[in-house]
């Protein structure tokens, strides 16, 4: 991993995309998007009904998170990472909506690296158990699509130094598997 955080700005485009290693340190600043589970199964519920997404996701970097409800003075409560394989069964098919980028906890099945690598897709780990530090990165929270679902709406979050590790880049290369190797037995 290196040293220094890598300062970075979302939406992504390619060359910020492809530019990202397995290991690097990010602070994210701009627009990411908040999406869990309930919203990435309507949105691909959307796609096979075909009709157009109420979000364009072009470039989006998503965030997997279902924020508490937030106190007097703030924008958002707490608001960890949500478990990745959570979204497995759908992200690919969101990946070939233009996302570029993709942060939440845990491991990614092989049908999703396969689907990162083909787009040029990285994903990144934010720490679990820190939602209220994270929380504090989030400038602006607003609901974008499927109100309904409450914390698992759809929303723009407008963050400022948000930080997160690559774990998987765009060629495949895994922070986790990179981490555990010299640990194994042969």
């Amino acid at each position: 991993m290196s040293g220094e955080s890598k300062r970075i700005r979302a939406p992504f485009d390619d060359a910020t995309a492809r530019s990202l290693r397995a290991g690097d340190r990010v602070l994210i600043s701009g627009v990411i998007i908040a999406a869990r589970d309930a919203a990435h199964k309507r949105l691909v519920e959307t796609l096979d009904r075909g009709e157009p997404l109420p979000v364009d996701l072009r470039r989006a970097v998503v965030y997997y998170v279902g924020p508490s409800p937030a106190k007097p003075g703030q924008v958002i409560g707490a608001a960890g990472p949500t478990t990745s394989g959570r979204m497995d069964a759908y992200t690919p098919r969101l990946i070939g909506q233009g996302i570029r980028g993709m942060i939440g906890k845990g491991y990614r099945n092989p049908e999703v690296v396969e689907a990162m690598k083909r787009h040029g897709v990285p994903y990144m780990a934010a720490v679990g158990g820190a939602g209220a530090l994270i929380a504090r990165t989030i400038k602006k929270y607003t609901v974008l699509a499927y109100e309904g679902l409450g914390p698992e709406a759809v929303a723009a979050l407008e963050v400022e130094d948000f930080p997160a590790i690559v774990v998987i880049d765009c060629d495949g290369n895994d922070y986790y598997e990179q981490g555990q190797a010299p640990y194994r037995e042969i």
